[in-house]
């Protein structure tokens, strides 16, 4: 008899193999591909293929291990159609490496075990009231948002919804957006259900990552909680996902196989016919429209535990007060910190930018230091004293001979994190201070740090954009933006949306245990309408103006964009080719095609990257008639095409 098996590999189609058992649907198998041998699943449909005759190879073994499910192969054929990702690609994301585990003994889950305790948790008003409009649809696809102010208890309340299902025998996933927060989430998860959950990320040991997709594909394992690749793993009886910081631009994956997990667990949900839960403190545009169009649910906490005020906001001047030469942190400011320190409260200086400074250059010879493989500047790096490019990881010495006389002589342009460190450092000589970035927090030392911070044995920290994303800090209740001049510059169409979500929830760290808090903003701009609108309670003023100001512009999300990256090692080659692919995709496609232009970052790793954006309707249709004239086209040797549907990042 003759089978369809998808390998997981760059191919759009299943192959045809033969086997004299009789093989269902979603079971793995091995199969002989070329000289070597490989791991499939046997698929829902045969490849279409034109030729006549070709000699077809026999399944050498099937494999003992649960079938893949029906429902999560059509969601791994319609998450390919949708992102333009080869069905061998979906079905490696839901592999390990290309390999699947097969059944193991019962003991090696043991640190899993299910079970339950029971707790003493007690739920407000609104958390009831959440909770019954969350489980009101528990046996059909749903999306349900909970949107609360930072640090009013929606995570007890999603627990809750959890609970209820994995009691019936169901498995559940939590999404989280950064791996730095599985540590303390999961000290959190385990205060409330009494057992281990799974914890899936980059950061996992090959060993236990086998236990975990094993586990998972038995149904041995009831919760999961895992970063964007976690969706993907082959769940026996999925009863619920959870996106938690469902707005976090860290779900969308920009490298390799590009997709928004947050948008893809909707559709897992769709297909698993599971309700799904979007958590948040201000949802993104495209959840915040959904909830106008009443596709989405919703429910609100307004009420801080312990009953907490959210934290005072305060404008510092710039202008009014003179800052000394080579120093950001004004004079009014160290005042306001000391005030804080004194109360023993834990002070946060706010600056998203890693390493010392941004901009190197000699006073001598006047030369900047940009990375020689991408079209930035190299960020000096005090720590590690050298100069790093963030995009490729180029590492040049400060050790430079100067084209004018001798050595250079370096300036230092702009502060990073490391540089405020040491002016805060001056000020505060006697306090324990950390550097709170994804240069520091690295997987061994973050648990360790948060402990510190948690503890209050850590008085000042020093924090990027990573410091806002969910984390519970009792005592910090001071907040200074170094300067929110930095982060409102530039051209990203979502600039103003990301914005209102950081410091929403950088301000939402503050003051988390009743205490009054403050947060602080140091600014040039005399026009302090943008900092009021962004911290305003009601975020929801800002997105309706946000979605009006969409609409008039057609952006999404009311229209599709799909980015098309050419990038080459030669620019007058992939110039040539841009053009030419521009012609040929033009009066073939129902959609507006913007380009080519040179990528806003022309350089990276080497590579020069070209532009076109594609703008049409929000339909199957555009990727479809994409993806078939993408298949039809012929690039120059050495051009390569990535395909970004839905794009965040316009770098």
């Amino acid at each position: 008899m003759k089978f369809p098996i998808l390998l997981p590999n760059i191919f759009d189609h299943p192959f045809t193999y033969e086997s004299d058992r009789k093989l269902k649907v979603g079971e793995y198998v091995i199969v002989p591909f070329g000289k070597s041998k490989i791991i499939g699943v046997v698929w829902d449909g045969f490849e279409k293929s034109v030729k006549k005759n070709f000699k077809i190879r026999k399944v050498l073994q099937r494999l003992e291990i649960s079938v893949l499910k029906k429902d999560t192969i059509k969601f791994l054929n319609w998450f390919s159609q949708y992102n333009l990702i080869p069905k061998g690609m979906a079905l490696k994301l839901s592999l390990l490496s290309s390999n699947a585990i097969e059944k193991l003994i019962d003991e090696k889950y043991k640190d899993y075990k299910f079970e339950m305790k029971n707790h003493s948790f007690q739920l407000s008003i609104e958390q009831k009231s959440s909770l019954k409009l969350m489980n009101k649809f528990r046996d059909k696809f749903r999306v349900h948002v909970l949107q609360g102010t930072t640090g009013s208890g929606k995570t007890i309340v999603y627990f809750e919804a959890l609970k209820s299902l994995i009691t019936e025998g169901f498995q559940g996933l939590i999404l989280l957006p950064e791996i730095g927060l599985t540590s303390q989430f999961e000290q959190k998860f385990f205060e409330f259900f009494g057992f281990k959950p799974a914890v899936w990320h980059s950061g996992i040991s090959k060993k236990k990552k086998e236990i975990i997709w094993s586990g998972i594909n038995e149904g041995k394992i009831r919760v999961l909680i895992g970063a964007r690749s976690s969706l993907f793993l082959p769940f026996k009886k999925l009863g619920l996902i959870i996106v938690d910081e469902e707005h976090d631009q860290s779900y969308k994956q920009d490298e390799g196989l590009i997709y928004n997990a947050r948008d893809m667990a909707v559709a897992r949900a769709y297909f698993e016919n599971i309700p799904i839960n979007l958590i948040t403190s201000v949802p993104s545009i495209e959840t915040y429209e959904n909830i106008k169009k009443k596709k989405y649910t919703i429910s609100k906490l307004k009420q801080r535990y312990l009953d907490a005020a959210l934290p005072n906001y305060e404008i510092i001047n710039l202008n009014n007060t003179k800052l000394e030469k080579q120093t950001w942190l004004s004079k009014e400011i160290i005042k306001k910190a000391n005030f804080h320190l004194e109360k023993k409260n834990q002070v946060l200086f706010f600056l998203n930018r890693r390493g010392f400074s941004p901009y190197v250059f000699c006073n001598k010879c006047l030369n900047t230091y940009a990375c020689p493989n991408c079209s930035i500047n190299l960020v000096y790096h005090k720590g590690k004293n050298s100069l790093l490019c963030h995009y490729c990881g180029f590492k040049s010495s400060l050790n430079r001979d100067c084209s004018r006389d001798g050595k250079c002589d370096f300036i230092f342009n702009g502060p990073g994190v490391e540089r405020i460190f040491e002016e805060v450092k001056k000020n505060f000589p006697t306090k324990k201070i950390e550097i709170f970035s994804s240069d520091t927090m690295n997987k061994k030392k973050s648990s360790e740090i948060i402990k510190k911070i948690v503890n209050n044995e850590i008085e000042i920290l020093i924090g990027t954009q990573l410091i806002s994303k969910g984390f519970h800090f009792p005592n910090l209740n001071c907040i200074i933006i170094v300067d929110i001049d930095l982060s409102t510059q530039g051209h990203d169409l979502r600039a103003a949306e990301k914005n209102l979500q950081l410091y929403h929830q950088l301000s939402g760290r503050a003051g988390r245990s009743g205490k009054p808090a403050n947060v602080y903003f140091q600014t040039y701009n005399k026009d302090t309408k943008l900092i009021n609108e962004i911290t305003n309670k009601n975020p929801d003023i800002f997105l309706d103006r946000e979605l009006e100001i969409r609409k008039k512009n057609k952006l999404p999300p009311y229209e599709r964009f799909i980015s098309l990256i050419l990038t080459g090692e030669n620019e007058h080659t992939l110039e040539k080719n841009a053009f030419y692919f521009k012609t040929f995709l033009k009066d073939k496609i129902n959609a507006k095609i913007l380009g080519p232009v040179n990528a806003p970052i022309f350089r990276i790793k080497k590579k020069f990257r070209v532009r076109l954006l594609i703008r049409g309707s929000k339909s199957l249709k555009l990727q479809n008639s994409i993806s078939e004239l993408i298949s039809r086209y012929k690039f120059s040797s050495g051009i390569k095409l990535t395909v970004d549907v839905d794009p965040i990042n316009f770098n």
